[in-house]
């Protein structure tokens, strides 16, 4: 099977993988983290700011691939500290409309770089 990839401008990669891959009418994004593409530091703001720079990472990948927030189906975050899910929850709730997204939150030991929270979708042509 040949991948149809996409690359955005203003996400970063940390490692040998595309920002997206579109199979079956579905492009699935590969997690985000909290890097600022300008300074190619982690997001300041502690949960709240990485999780913001999260979704303008995101953003510009949908973006890359021809879609928006609304056409994201599914949404997987990690957070190193579930303690902060109260105040991830708040950014998260900004970025979409009702009918939501399904969603998994899953804690997890660490993240690349550091990062207190890593974000991934699923997202629909249809």
């Amino acid at each position: 099977m040949q991948r149809k990839v996409f690359t955005a401008a203003g996400a970063v990669s940390v490692g040998p993988y595309s920002h997206a891959v579109e199979a079956g009418g579905f492009v699935y994004l590969s997690g985000q983290t909290p890097m600022d593409s300008s300074t190619k530091k982690l997001a300041d703001g502690g949960i709240t700011g990485q999780t913001k720079q999260c979704f303008v990472n995101l953003g510009n990948v949908l973006d890359a691939a021809g879609l928006n927030m609304d056409n994201v189906v599914k949404v997987t975050v990690f957070l190193t500290d579930m303690a902060n899910f109260p105040a991830m929850n708040d950014v998260y709730k900004e970025q979409f409309t009702a009918p939501y997204p399904a969603r998994s939150t899953v804690g997890v030991k660490e993240l690349p770089l550091g990062a207190l929270v890593e974000i991934e979708m699923t997202a629909s042509r249809n």
